[in-house]
């Protein structure tokens, strides 16, 4: 078991990784000179490697940063925050634990037959997003990767009619946190590869359904993991449209009027 960064930098998928989230971080400016980011750290695979690689990178950078881990405890059972601090302290990140009463307003306010998800993620973003603004952290990191990327993409055309996925970086609702997702050119195989390579203590959110929520995501990776079979590069392909959007050959017509406009102005 790896115990140290220097001992993580050293497995074989580190590098591949870390050139994965220095690119994201190029491309998109998700990291500035004097920037104080916050990390969301749940205990899963994503976050925990989020928060090795931005570490690995601070101590490398041009440029200087500072790095913060936030984990919200959103009051499930079981939920193990003691590992999750174990591993914070064992790698010695400055981080926050955060206790919230999330699960008795969910089980109060949830109508009956609803997600569970939908109202513990608006409550878990308001929690980091107070939390982010107390510790002065300008940025929010989060831990989504390229698959999430485009299962979102997919959701939103086939069940909600919209063409929209994530962003890189973005200005959150309260005009104050910049969210980003440095893990955006991340592959979740690799990621699932480096946890097990660096016996990542992930543990389990406790949610009363967790590994049976957000079934049409899981609809949506086992299309992908289909369609890659017969097309290997299609996810690489489908997040390079996301930045090669032609919108002339789209059918909004909020688009056309823009261009219009522009091309009277």
């Amino acid at each position: 078991m790896t115990h140290r960064l220097e001992d993580v930098r050293t497995l074989p998928l580190f590098r591949k990784l870390r050139h994965g989230v220095g690119r994201a971080i190029a491309d998109f400016d998700l990291i500035a000179d004097g920037d104080r980011v916050a990390v969301a750290v749940s205990g899963g695979k994503d976050s925990y490697t989020l928060m090795l690689l931005l570490e690995d990178l601070r101590r490398r950078a041009p440029v200087s940063f500072e790095l913060i881990a936030i984990n919200i405890d959103s009051g499930y059972p079981g939920y193990r925050t003691d590992v999750i601090e174990g591993f914070l302290r064992e790698y010695r990140f400055s981080h926050k634990m955060v206790s919230t009463e999330h699960y008795a307003i969910i089980q109060e306010k949830r109508r009956p037959g609803s997600s569970y998800c939908s109202i513990c993620a608006r409550l878990k973003r308001g929690a980091l997003y107070a939390e982010a603004r107390e510790l002065g952290c300008n940025k929010l990191a989060l831990g989504h990767h390229r698959d999430d990327f485009l299962e979102t993409l997919l959701l939103n055309q086939f069940f909600v009619g919209s063409l929209k996925s994530m962003s890189a970086s973005m200005l959150a609702d309260n005009g104050e946190t910049t969210v980003i997702r440095p893990l955006v050119y991340v592959a979740e195989s690799d990621i699932i590869d480096f946890s097990l390579q660096a016996a990542l203590p992930v543990v389990c959110c406790r949610c009363p359904v967790c590994g049976t929520a957000d079934l049409q995501r899981k609809r949506m990776k086992d299309l992908l993991r289909t369609l890659e079979k017969d097309i290997p590069h299609i996810k690489n392909s489908m997040l390079k449209a996301l930045s090669n959007v032609h919108p002339r050959h789209l059918l909004d017509s909020s688009l056309r009027r823009d261009d219009m406009t522009l091309g009277n102005g």
